[in-house]
């Protein structure tokens, strides 16, 4: 770890003997943008090049394990080895620029829109809807379940073959890793439910069999992170008392790094501990005890707002939505042009930008998810 004076430029190692050139990687972010079947388009591969240079790390956006899995409309696949050259262009396109590419592995479960997945059916831990959504998903078996953590593993296994540096598993943010660990969407009575022990089944399954495939099929160190979200709003849902259970669990597991996901860096928590004007990144730092490194993340657009953010003690920052704003932020500020930096999306620069036109429509059209807009 670091201390709070720490550059936010100056070289990081991982356990494993990987280096990022510095503390600044670029958050995986939806873009709605590859094929019908899954492949990648170069619109979408030149946007992450153009990103790639001065971010240490590019996390992708999700690529789905399962056909049943696929959450969004232009999401990238990994769900079959045709896949690989369709992924392998994409991890090309990130470390020509001279980032470490990282890709992220995910299930919709019951958030997939059902003209996505096959015969339209949505699956889940358990037939809960989500809320504010009427489509009721069908509770997966345990065998399914089984089959769907294997399924990280292959798509693991691609990656490699595809030439990434690393995987990141995506427990966060609502899908299905988390609806396994939830008391919202989780009601099994199985192995898989019950328990906050028995909740964690599923997550730290997953975990298990992609650092397994790692160790069997990669040939150098290779990255695998565990992205979470700390909190859920609804009741019964998981609160920041079980989420630092799960991360204690983690921090545990020989992963590479843990990736918090946060709207705003400074967020407080919810429920479930007694200080609430302590911040989550104060009470994740603490649970995970200089265990694993901790990627921070929320809202970050200024070098200010980057060094505030580290000087909590966070070794690793994430920035998303301001390096779709600003793709050469990190130059910048290397090159001490910090007062240039950009930090409301111009609407007229979708070229300079390098922005698919799906990921540039969902932006002008979400007023408020942008700054300047």
């Amino acid at each position: 770890m670091i201390n709070n004076e720490a550059n936010l430029l100056s070289p990081f190692t991982f356990a494993n003997g990987v280096q990022l050139k510095n503390r600044i990687v670029m958050a995986p972010m939806t873009n709605f943008s590859s094929h019908p079947d899954g492949t990648v388009t170069e619109a979408e591969v030149n946007y992450y090049a153009r990103r790639s240079k001065g971010v240490s790390m590019v996390i992708t956006a999700c690529t789905y394990v399962t056909p049943n899995g696929k959450g969004f409309h232009g999401e990238f696949a990994g769900d079959r080895d045709e896949m690989i050259p369709s992924l392998r262009q994409l991890a090309k396109g990130i470390k020509d620029q001279g980032a470490k590419a990282v890709l992220q592995i995910f299930h919709g479960g019951r958030m997939c829109p059902p003209e996505l997945v096959p015969n339209g059916e949505i699956v889940s831990a358990s037939d809960i809807p989500a809320e504010n959504q009427d489509v009721k998903p069908r509770a997966l078996t345990e065998v399914e379940a089984e089959e769907i953590i294997q399924a990280f593993g292959e798509t693991t296994r691609r990656a490699i073959e595809a030439g990434y540096d690393g995987v990141e598993i995506h427990g966060a943010n609502g899908y299905l890793i988390q609806q396994f660990f939830s008391p919202h969407s989780n009601r099994r009575e199985d192995r898989f439910g019950g328990s906050i022990e028995k909740r964690m089944t599923f997550p730290l399954a997953i975990v298990d069999t992609v650092m397994s495939v790692v160790k069997e099929h990669a040939k150098t160190p290779f990255i695998v992170g565990y992205r979470f979200s700390p909190e859920e709003p609804e009741t019964p849902g998981i609160t920041m008392a079980d989420t630092l259970t799960l991360v204690d669990a983690l921090a545990n597991k020989g992963l590479d790094y843990l990736h918090v996901s946060l709207s705003e860096f400074f967020s407080k928590p919810r429920r479930g501990v007694d200080d609430v004007n302590k911040s989550r990144i104060d009470y994740l730092l603490e649970t995970i005890n200089n265990r694993v490194p901790l990627i921070g993340v929320g809202s970050i657009y200024t070098a200010e707002d980057a060094r505030k953010a580290f000087a909590t003690g966070v070794p690793l920052l994430a920035i998303g939505r301001e390096l779709i704003i600003d793709p050469d932020w990190v130059q910048k500020v290397a090159e001490g042009r910090e007062d240039e930096i950009v930090t409301k999306i111009d609407k007229d620069k979708q070229e300079q930008l390098v922005v698919p036109d799906p990921l540039w429509k969902a932006i002008i059209h979400s007023p408020g998810w942008f700054p300047g807009i």
